[in-house]
């Protein structure tokens, strides 16, 4: 593995440490781990997320975001109002990424955490270890 992948994943340990919600799965559609929980648990899994990603995206703001971000946002649908897209800093032209995706049913958020970019894909194994993903 690239030390740049290794680096982009073992920063998100202390995120996998705090998370408050239930397990993680694989999603296939975006390559990255997911998991849904209660909003109940909002306040205490944004603080794991915000001590992990330093830079944070929403609908008005992603026209400020880098290129790689930007694309990593239609890829994945764009950012609605009520979503954020959050990053770590690049690194050989990778980053770490969550998307915080609330329902719309007011009960249930979706984080899901992946690498994209020049070396996001082989990020799988290693973030099927840490987040003791299921397929």
């Amino acid at each position: 593995m690239h030390p740049a992948t290794r680096s982009l994943v073992d920063g998100l340990i202390p995120l996998r440490q705090r998370w408050p919600g239930r397990g993680w799965s694989w999603d296939s559609r975006f390559s990255c781990v997911a998991s849904s929980f209660h909003v109940d648990l909002e306040g205490e899994a944004l603080e794991a997320v915000r001590a992990t990603f330093r830079r944070e995206w929403g609908a008005h703001t992603l026209n400020q975001a880098p290129p790689l971000i930007q694309g990593l946002a239609q890829l994945t649908s764009g950012v609605r109002a009520e979503q954020r897209l959050f990053s770590m800093e690049p690194s050989s032209g990778t980053v770490a990424f969550g998307l915080w995706w609330p329902w719309g049913d007011d009960l249930t958020i979706s984080l899901r955490v992946g690498l994209t970019g020049a070396l996001g894909t082989e990020a799988e194994a290693p973030l099927c270890e840490l987040f003791n993903a299921l397929d």
